[in-house]
């Protein structure tokens, strides 16, 4: 099953200027730690990742050490390139978070979009994507000055664009790649993807023809104008191999509990996805590779260059990174554990994420990012998805909800806004007379009997009912006063079941309407108590203006 749909999503990917390509798999990963070579040299990295490829890798890894790795975990035995991306998590509700379970490991999609495509050099290193974005074309502070020049807004749409997660239900019609840019709930996900996520990240394969990396690790690089095709901005015509990272998760683990999922580096949108790549390939094969690995297929069974050197799965599996560095031994970004590996804090944006670390695991950063005004979907154009609202609701206990009155307000939205999944409500309410969930009156008599308007609403109150004694009968009617009272002749010309009169109170701030309805009540006394209350009843209908009907 996993077979035929990464075929699917290579199908997607071609286009008609494409007609060769192969799928590197990695079924194992060597490492899930705090690494992050690139963007984090020689040190430790805020968040972890799932690392696949050469076994030397660690905080200061080059070209020249993983030429020197021991092994790797994808097929190719001589790919020792490095290959990671962030690695996915599901918080449940406690705050215990666990690593969801990797599917296949990774597969490394090597798309030969264009002509006259080069290997890539020693030393290359690029990265894809940006770990604190918390929004579709959201503002970014300080932009490092790059080479893309007046091109970086598109660049950054580009970007963004070629991120994707797609929805796995393999009894159903694939969801073609780059389907959706944001991680979609875990409602969504639980009713629609048995089969998990799959997430997707495409590289920039213009190349400045320089620069085997740069100061922010991505400006010798750019994006042709469609992503997986097209043409190269001005400056960067050398087109290298198009790297696809495509990784399956299987979110249906935790299918009916609840939580959210969330990525290593506290996202749980998926703006904020990302991938890097250090080259490990010794250059001539690999440009051996580009120009003899044209079989539609892309397996890499049936290239020459790969098909006396494939590694069986059993052997990927036992390759593991050599050695951790002794600041992150005692990690567990496994987990269950407290939090994320790193003490990372969820940040859902829209604002570009602070600092990864908070005070305490799973919640949010100490000095949170600055709230932005929604991003113009302008450069994402029509068809891709609306930046999310707000930061999301804190998690509290779900309240135990009554049914609501008539024309009681509905529960607000959480800053999530409209269109999100609504955020817990707050902490149920204590019972009242009023029904569950809805605050007590203090000067309310309890209890209150339910009305017409339906459980929950506050009832008109109680009078003394007449006792029930053996033996005769006496007719009485009792009701609260109200203004303006119904005449008597309002009342003699009713009918049995009619309403005679109506009139308003505020309570609570709920504005009530009551009706008073003609009706006849017989109740049964003895007959020594006959004559008082009759005598009482007939009082109070000469007081409110009732005939007294026998």
């Amino acid at each position: 099953m996993k077979f035929v749909a990464s075929l699917s999503a290579a199908a997607a990917l071609l286009s008609g200027t494409a007609n060769a390509f192969w799928r590197m798999p990695c079924h194992s990963r060597t490492a899930l730690a705090r690494l992050d070579p690139i963007v984090e040299k020689g040190t430790i990295s805020s968040h972890g990742h799932v690392i696949h490829g050469g076994s030397n890798f660690d905080e200061n890894t080059n070209y020249d050490q993983l030429r020197e790795s021991e092994c790797t975990s994808c097929a190719f035995s001589d790919d020792k390139s490095a290959y990671w991306t962030p690695s996915l998590h599901f918080m449940h509700a406690s705050g215990e978070t666990e690593i969801v379970p990797q599917i296949g490991g990774m597969l490394a999609y090597y798309l030969l979009l264009g002509d006259n495509i080069k290997a890539f050099p020693k030393g290359f290193q690029m990265l894809a994507g940006d770990m604190r974005l918390r929004n579709f074309s959201g503002p970014v502070p300080d932009p490092p000055t790059s080479a893309w020049g007046p091109e970086d807004t598109t660049q950054e749409s580009l970007m963004q664009k070629s991120i994707g997660f797609n929805c796995l239900h393999y009894d159903k019609q694939p969801e073609g790649s780059r389907f959706r840019h944001s991680m979609p709930d875990k409602a969504f996900l639980d009713e629609n993807c048995s089969n998990g996520i799959r997430a997707e990240l495409f590289f920039p394969s213009c190349w400045n023809g320089k620069d085997a990396t740069a100061p922010d690790h991505k400006s010798h690089m750019a994006y042709p104008n469609l992503i997986d095709g097209g043409q190269c901005p001005e400056g960067y015509d050398t087109r290298l191999p198009s790297i696809f990272f495509e990784t399956i998760w299987d979110t249906n683990a935790f299918n009916g509990k609840d939580g959210q999922f969330v990525w290593s580096n506290g996202d749980p949108t998926g703006y904020g996805y990302h991938g890097d790549f250090i080259n490990g390939w010794d250059i001539d094969t690999l440009q051996q590779a580009v120009t003899q690995c044209t079989n539609p297929s892309g397996r890499v069974e049936d290239c020459p260059i790969f098909s006396s050197s494939l590694q069986s799965e059993a052997t990927q599996g036992q390759c593991e990174v050599k050695s951790l560095p002794d600041a992150i031994k005692t990690d567990d970004c496994a987990g269950p554990t407290k939090g994320l590996c790193g003490n990372v804090a969820v940040q859902d944006g829209p604002g570009y994420a602070d600092s990864l670390v908070s005070d305490s695991p799973g919640m949010p950063a100490a000095n949170p990012a600055p709230e932005y005004p929604a991003a113009s979907k302008s450069s994402a154009g029509a068809g891709y998805p609306a930046a999310p609202k707000s930061t999301a609701a804190p998690q509290y206990p779900a309240a135990s909800q009554a049914p609501a009155a008539p024309g009681t307000p509905a529960m607000p939205d959480t800053p999530s806004g409209p269109g999100y999944p609504a955020g817990p409500k707050s902490p149920a309410m204590p019972d009242s007379p009023y029904g569950p969930g809805y605050p007590a009156d203090p000067n309310s008599p309890a209890p209150l009997l339910d009305t017409p308007s339906g459980p929950g609403t506050p009832a008109i109150p109680k009078y003394p009912a007449a006792p029930e004694n053996a033996g005769g009968s006496v007719v009485a009617l009792d009701v609260p006063t109200v203004t303006p009272a119904p005449s008597p002749q309002d009342v003699s010309a009713a009918q049995k079941g009619e309403i005679v009169s109506t009139s308003t109170y505020t309570s609570s701030g709920i504005v009530y309407v009551v009706a008073i309805e003609q009706v006849a009540v017989t109740v049964t006394v003895t007959d020594d108590a006959a004559k008082k209350y009759r005598r009482h009843a007939a009082a109070h209908l000469r007081k409110k203006g009732f005939a007294r009907r026998r």
